[in-house]
């Protein structure tokens, strides 16, 4: 059972994010481009858009808080956690660096 739950917060988290990044492309293709990449751009924020409404929606219907509780949450963690274990090495890098 735990496997099936993996796999499909993993396909949910895989969703989410493709609706994330098509609405900010999307925006950065619409503000910046001219003509037909304008056009493709609002077609690219409007399918994030939609994608990612009808994931919110039906998976409010399912479970309230599901989407806070196990996939912002930990995500936030997980990518907090990455960060600060990325700056660390680094600045111990650095200080290796500078010291030889």
């Amino acid at each position: 059972m735990e496997i099936s739950i993996t796999l499909e917060l993993f396909g949910e988290v895989i969703l989410v994010v493709f609706a994330l990044v098509l609405f900010v492309l999307g925006v950065f293709t619409a503000y910046f481009g001219s003509g037909k990449s304008r056009l493709a751009g609002i077609l690219l924020l409007l399918v994030g858009l939609i994608v990612g409404i009808l994931y919110v929606l039906y998976r409010h219907m399912i479970d309230p808080g599901y989407f806070t509780n196990i996939i912002l949450i930990p995500g936030l963690a997980y990518i907090g956690g990455a960060i600060i274990g990325a700056i660390v090495a680094f600045l111990l890098f650095l200080l290796v660096i500078m010291k030889t």
